[in-house]
């Protein structure tokens, strides 16, 4: 990529339309002749080519000629003249007043031609050197496309181009109108500049990170560069302070582009000289070293780039030979990232390699787990939702590789303890993986399964696991044993939740007397109050929400118009339960004669004959409610006979219960 032959030349390559050059340089070589009277007396060479010039103009305009011609009238340039035969043509050209086509193709070698041969102010105004910086600061470098142009032709041209400022100007050029584009301050932009956001919840992929970038074309332009003049511009953008979320992703598109993509070694062997395997890999490994010095690291990494690219870089540097001591830095920035990964992240063996269990690329991941164990040793003791998620990948890792041949019990269990067993949360993923293990090795014995197993907490599996486990023929018997106790305590518990609702949704807990909605200071309130009594408690529940959870219980169908339309009939009749005590009351005030018991005996609410609405008077001489009354033994038959009348109501939708004229509501009339 950085490597173009000198033999290239800037000037050829032009696609604007020109005049022949070297046809122009005659008939100016033969009209000076004839206005002078002077031959050619000159010969200069470079390369293949020999130019005839007069001695005069050259020593005129030229510091170097200036010097050399009083030795010599035969020079030979160096074959690492900048633009070559062509570039020079040009620059004879301009001697003998032509004027000189300049473009951005051209301008940077005319530039250097002009610094080597010292055609400066010094020995003519309004010399090459300075017409040509004043074609760079007034046309190239406004121009996002022209000073990216030169920039690409000043590579040919180091050092020389560098130290005239040519490179450093189109760089600060180039990154100040990246910022402008990131700003925006006209608004011209359509859509916001491309970020990884998107990459942070997906695993990496390479053509995903392509139809990404095509978004911006300013970014595919950069990432085209050399990576001599990126990692410039990036420096660049950075000081002129472009945020992080905006630098980075430029970085992750070049990476992607030469050293992720499968098409790198395509663009090596399209290059001007074919080079080697051994000679790419040193290529692309020399990137890959400049980019892990652009790439943020620490937490400052995690916020703008997903992990899973930082996974990508360690694979490809593991296929180039990358150097071990280098990849540390990769490892430890892996390991803080870890609980952001997905298991399609990790380093997987090579399909068909003979032995994974001794594989590079799973010696790696130990070394990553290990790096995020040991950094997280204080806490191994605390129950951690992000430890916990790493168990559960590294787990899910272990079922990818769990079907290597070479893989035995001993070194299966050292890939499972690489992580502490208290981390583990959830012990699914672990049987899967064991299970995996089991398929693969079918010859081992009870004793090697027992110890592959012993790790695995049944009760820690899910409900389908743990089945799963029990009619598993390739489990120990041990496993099985301890997975049907789980599955008898999961049972047990399940019934003993479905009782104790059950319970509290028919008949709430009666581990007292039912209290009267006049007792606001009775403890043995089980049923709840209605809200239409007087002094009633904050905790107290309805029949209307009794009535309500047994129904979702019962019928999960039942609708919300059903359901209102009951309720508003059971608050109905509550109303009605106390008109009816009220009533009962005045008559005894009223009236003041015997007690009213005697005179309600014949009252039947609902055909409960045996219940007593008299009106008593506790200890206290206060006045109990006609439910509270009622002695502890009648009380569940009491509330079971309510609810069957409540149930029955709500039967019976929203017709209205018929009422006889000679019944109870007719008497308290």
């Amino acid at each position: 990529m950085e490597v173009l032959s000198p033999k290239d030349s800037s000037v050829a390559s032009s696609p604007f339309s020109s005049p022949n050059i070297g046809a122009l340089l005659k008939i100016k070589v033969i009209s000076w002749s004839q206005e002078t009277g002077l031959p050619v007396s000159v010969h200069v060479r470079i390369r293949d080519r020999i130019f005839n010039l007069h001695k005069y103009p050259l020593s005129s305009k030229s510091g170097y000629f200036k010097e050399r011609l009083n030795d010599s009238t035969d020079l030979e340039l160096p074959q690492d003249f900048p633009g070559g035969p062509d570039t020079f043509e040009m620059i004879a050209l301009f001697i003998y007043g032509s004027s000189t086509l300049i473009d951005p193709f051209n301008v940077a070698a005319l530039r250097c031609a002009a610094e080597f041969l010292i055609m400066t102010e010094d020995y003519c105004s309004g010399n090459l050197c300075e017409r040509f910086d004043l074609y760079l600061n007034q046309v190239v470098l406004q121009n996002w496309d022209d000073t990216l142009i030169v920039l690409q032709k000043c590579q040919p041209l180091l050092p020389l181009s560098e130290e005239l400022l040519i490179v450093g100007r189109c760089i600060e050029s180039l990154a100040f109108m990246a910022c402008m584009e990131i700003l925006d301050p006209e608004r011209r932009r359509d859509q916001p500049v491309v970020t990884l956001e998107a990459l942070a919840s997906q695993a990496w992929s390479c053509e995903t990170v392509k139809e990404i970038v095509s978004q911006d074309l300013w970014i595919k332009d950069l990432i085209a560069l050399p990576f001599v003049f990126f990692k410039r511009i990036i420096g660049s953008l950075r000081r002129q302070g472009m945020k992080e979320k905006y630098v980075s992703p430029i970085i992750v598109f070049y990476t992607n582009k030469w050293v992720l993509s499968k098409k790198t070694h395509q663009f090596w062997e399209n290059s001007a000289e074919r080079i080697g395997d051994d000679d790419t890999n040193k290529k692309v490994a020399a990137i890959l070293q400049g980019i892990l010095d652009l790439l943020p690291m620490g937490e400052k990494a995690s916020r703008v780039l997903p992990v899973g690219f930082y996974f990508a870089l360690l694979s490809r540097s593991l296929e180039v030979g990358f150097r071990s001591d280098n990849t540390v830095k990769l490892h430890d920035q892996i390991a803080s990232m870890l609980h952001f990964a997905q298991v399609e992240d990790f380093i997987h063996p090579k399909i068909g390699m003979k032995s994974i269990s001794s594989s590079i690329e799973l010696a790696t991941m130990e070394s990553i787990i290990s790096i995020y164990v040991s950094s997280n040793s204080d806490k191994n003791h605390i129950p951690s939702r992000k430890n916990s998620f790493v168990a559960e990948l590294w787990d899910a890792y272990l079922s990818h590789i769990a079907p290597d041949p070479d893989m035995g019990p001993k070194r299966f269990m050292e890939l499972i303890e690489r992580v502490p067993i208290s981390w583990r949360q959830g012990h699914d993923q672990l049987y899967r993986a064991m299970n995996t293990f089991l398929q693969a090795h079918p010859g081992i014995s009870q004793e090697e399964k027992g110890a592959v197993c012993r790790y695995l907490n049944c009760q820690k599996l899910s409900q389908e696991a743990c089945i799963e486990a029990v009619q598993n023929e390739l489990m120990p018997l041990r496993l099985i044993v301890q997975a049907l106790f789980a599955q008898q305590l999961n049972t047990h518990q399940a019934f003993k939740e479905c009782s104790d609702s059950f319970r509290y949704a028919h008949c709430g807990d009666f581990s007292g007397s039912l209290s009267s909605t006049r007792c606001p200071n009775s403890k043995s309130q089980n049923l709840g109050e209605s809200p239409y009594t007087d002094g009633a408690e904050p905790g107290s529940r309805p029949l209307s929400c009794l009535l309500q959870k047994e129904l979702t219980m019962q019928r999960p169908e039942f609708s919300r118009q059903e359901f209102e339309s009951t309720s508003f009939r059971i608050q109905s009749l509550e109303q009605e339960l106390m008109s009816l005590k009220r009533n009962l009351q005045w008559q005894n005030i009223s009236k003041r004669t015997e007690p009213i018991s005697t005179k309600t005996q014949g009252m039947k609410p609902y055909g409960m004959e045996s219940r007593s609405l008299s009106k008593k008077r506790n200890p206290l001489g206060q006045v109990t409610s006609c439910i509270g009354s009622v002695n502890f033994a009648s009380q569940r038959k009491y509330a079971s006979r309510l609810l069957k009348v409540l149930r029955s109501i709500t039967l019976f939708g929203s017709r209205k219960p018929k009422r006889k004229s000679g019944g109870l509501w007719s008497k308290s009339m």
